[in-house]
């Protein structure tokens, strides 16, 4: 755990100067409208969700004015939502395309300074293959973040604004137990936060090797890209050679070595997505069966059922970000921790250079 501290620290020592210096402004404008992108796209939502509720409660009546009225409210409503996460789209791609070039630029210049290029093979042992660091690593690891980072914030802003409903809304639950009246209080949010631990215990017990599958696999990506890459730089003499005939055989082997990889990520990736999936399918339906009794009765309307299922899925989806992004933030801290072990060793090559 704290090795992988050390390199998470390590990797945000120098990934974070894309936030400071002379171009800061380049990384800070799309950031910005990044974040506003979020916090529009969620006050729309919220204005939707209560749109839900009106259009569904006139439904229930066959009122046709005022469905007449509600269709004709969610078209700028539809429209401005679109609008927003266009600007969203822009505003994240922007700056992952950005911070992406700021990073890869940082590490090949650390790669290239004093000749380091040329020592660094005999420092890494793994895969001897810093150009896919470079390359590979440093995209996941800048375009990863970013997402995450915005689905997180949207996940912690949805859980506290849709809670409120399921509170106030929701209300208490009167149930009857062996004669005697039970109440349940706030049940619905209860229930959600119930319901999205056990979905987030299930994903982290399935998926807890994910993290090393994942870096495993890259792993062997990249000493099959390396090996390629040395037998085609061969010269004519030496292909003829016995070490050709050695070097396609550890083609051969870095080959199944991918493949085999790839397939112990498919089996936890199967595992997985029985949670996963299974959550998606039944988030709406408990959230129907939890306010059919009060509907049953009469103490929540229609509106009100459809406003209340609604913002239990936008809550347990917030409360299960974990569950829906495991396999994301794995395949993120494997490049993470990869670039910064490739930053590491440049640290240690310098270092020794100035002795």
């Amino acid at each position: 755990m704290d090795r992988r501290r050390a390199l998470v620290s390590r990797f945000w020592r120098s990934a974070s100067g894309f936030w400071r210096g002379p171009k800061a402004l380049t990384a800070w404008l799309p950031t910005a409208a990044l974040l506003a992108s979020v916090l529009l796209q969620l006050l729309i939502q919220y204005r939707l969700n209560y749109w839900g509720r009106d259009f569904f409660d006139a439904f229930g009546r066959r009122d046709s004015a005022v469905l007449r009225a509600q269709a004709l409210l969610f078209l700028p409503l539809a429209g401005a939502s679109i609008l927003v996460a266009v600007l969203g789209v822009w505003s994240q791609m922007t700056t992952q395309r950005r911070w992406r070039a700021w990073l890869t630029q940082h590490l090949i210049d650390r790669w290239l300074a004093n000749d380091l290029f040329r020592k660094l093979p005999f420092a890494v042992g793994e895969d001897q293959n810093a150009e896919y660091r470079i390359a590979e690593d440093a995209r996941v690891a800048t375009d990863a973040p970013v997402s995450m980072a915005v689905g997180l914030l949207k996940a912690v802003l949805s859980a506290g604004i849709f809670i409120g409903i399921l509170w106030n809304v929701g209300g208490d639950l009167v149930i009857g137990v062996v004669g005697h009246e039970l109440t349940v209080p706030k049940y619905l949010v209860i229930a959600v936060a119930t319901y999205s631990a056990l979905m987030t215990l299930a994903m982290t017990i399935i998926g807890r090797r994910m993290v090393k599958i994942i870096a495993g696999k890259n792993a062997a990506e990249a000493q099959f890209r390396s090996i390629g890459s040395n037998l085609r730089e061969r010269d004519t003499a030496a292909a003829r050679s016995q070490g050709e005939i050695q070097q396609q055989h550890s083609l051969s082997l870095a080959l199944d070595d991918v493949i085999n990889r790839w397939r112990e990520l498919c089996a936890q990736l199967m595992r997985t997505t029985l949670v996963s999936q299974g959550n998606v399918l039944l988030a709406p339906v408990i959230g129907w069966v939890l306010c059919a009794p009060k509907y049953l009765v009469g103490t929540m309307s229609l509106g009100e059922v459809a406003q209340v299922t609604a913002a239990f899925v936008i809550v347990q989806a917030a409360l299960n970000w974990l569950v829906d992004n495991y396999a994301s933030l794995a395949d993120c801290l494997s490049s993470i921790n990869r670039v910064a072990s490739l930053l590491m060793v440049l640290d240690q090559l310098d270092s020794e250079g100035r002795d």
